[in-house]
């Protein structure tokens, strides 16, 4: 049998081959100077997490965090998370712990498509605000830290953007009009900073969001009408601001929407019926407002709460004798209101302490150690 040798043609595209594979797995030299720039205004003493990162290795090839496109060899994820079950914190024995700012060089990885720098509790100084002008980004999380100044103004730019997470750092200012242009938006985290003002008016044509978590702010003004458009909204959080009014009528007929927490505002009116006979609802906060009038006695066999927090309002009357035909109540707190009357029994009264029943005018029976 006759043995074909390889023509000079085909060796020359082998070596071209083989040369285009080690081209494009390199990780481009701009992104690792942007890198580089970026750990220079890091400090991060326990772990080691930046040996990794040495400026004679690629940093597609083992830098800790990072990740790149297999193609053209740019970087397109920073995963840095200061609470991690990665073998590095378990031998570690802790948490991580980062201090310095996030460099503006970070805005030089074009390609970036997550950009997660969270739980490091001392990173401060502002975000930079380039970092609009990364037209690839899915997730901005920097949650965790004590990071200050504004939302970039123009965070609307990122229209691919679908997770914003800057919860439990100490920004200020207030929600940019941009950010209702996010469409793509599924997951807003805003939770405890400074964050002023008031929810835009048209919050709601964030079509996408399925969880907004906006507690523990200094939020302003009463609740947009236009949430009552957002039909994939099944988790909303705007404790401990300074909302005001009534709660809208419409918040109970919200179909996916399971977790409501409205706690430590200033609201006032009357509780609508349609969020008690709401057979959704799993969660419900409305404790530590102003609201008044009695608790509407719209419960039913479908009603299902994990827990149900009325408490430290001017509630009064009875307690609905429709309560015990709940399906489930785990957890129930109507205390410090003016409710009176004797408590109900049965199913979940029989399983409740008195501290849910407390400081009332005259309740009586159940659990208190008081007859009626």
């Amino acid at each position: 049998m006759t043995k074909l040798l390889p023509s000079p043609f085909s060796s020359l595209l082998a070596v071209v081959f083989i040369s285009l594979i080690s081209i494009v797995h390199c990780c481009s030299p701009k992104d690792q100077t942007a890198l580089n720039a970026f750990k220079s205004s890091l400090n991060e003493p326990n772990l080691g997490i930046f040996n990794t990162w040495s400026e004679n290795t690629d940093c597609c090839k083992g830098w800790y965090g990072i990740s790149c496109d297999p193609d053209s060899g740019r970087v397109t994820d920073i995963s840095l998370r200061g609470e991690s079950e990665d073998a590095i914190f378990q031998k570690a024995g802790r948490s991580g712990y980062m201090t310095g700012s996030i460099d503006p060089a970070v805005c030089d990885l074009t390609a970036l498509s997550s950009f997660v720098l969270a739980d490091w509790k001392g990173i401060s100084g502002e975000i930079p605000t380039c970092i609009t002008s990364l037209a690839s980004l899915r997730v901005i999380d920097l949650a965790g830290n004590k990071i200050t100044g504004e939302i970039p103004a123009e965070i609307g730019k990122l229209t691919k953007l679908a997770v914003l997470n800057l919860a439990e750092n100490r920004m200020s200012g207030e929600i940019p009009p941009s950010l209702t242009s996010l469409t793509e938006l599924k997951h807003l985290e805003l939770t405890e900073n400074g964050i002023s003002g008031e929810i835009p008016a048209d919050f709601g044509s964030l079509k996408m969001l399925s969880r907004v978590l906006l507690g523990r702010n200094e939020l302003a003004g009463s609740i947009p009408g236009s949430i009552s458009g957002m039909k994939r909204l099944a988790d909303l959080d705007l404790s401990r601001n300074h909302i005001e009014g009534p709660i809208p009528e419409w918040m109970g007929n919200m179909k996916v929407l399971s977790v409501l927490n409205l706690d430590s505002n200033s609201l006032t009116g009357q509780i609508p019926g349609s969020i008690l006979s709401n057979s959704g609802f799993g969660v419900l906060n409305l404790s530590r407002n102003a609201l008044e009038g009695s608790i509407p006695d719209v419960f039913g066999s479908t009603t299902y709460f994990m827990s149900l927090d009325l408490s430290h309002n001017n509630l009064s009357g009875r307690i609905p004798d429709s309560l015990s035909s709940a399906k489930f109540v785990g957890h129930l707190d109507i205390s410090h209101n003016r409710l009176c009357g004797p408590i109900p029994m049965g199913s979940p009264f029989d399983h409740l302490e008195a501290s849910s029943f407390s400081d009332n005018e005259c309740l009586c029976g159940g659990p208190l150690m008081k007859t009626c």
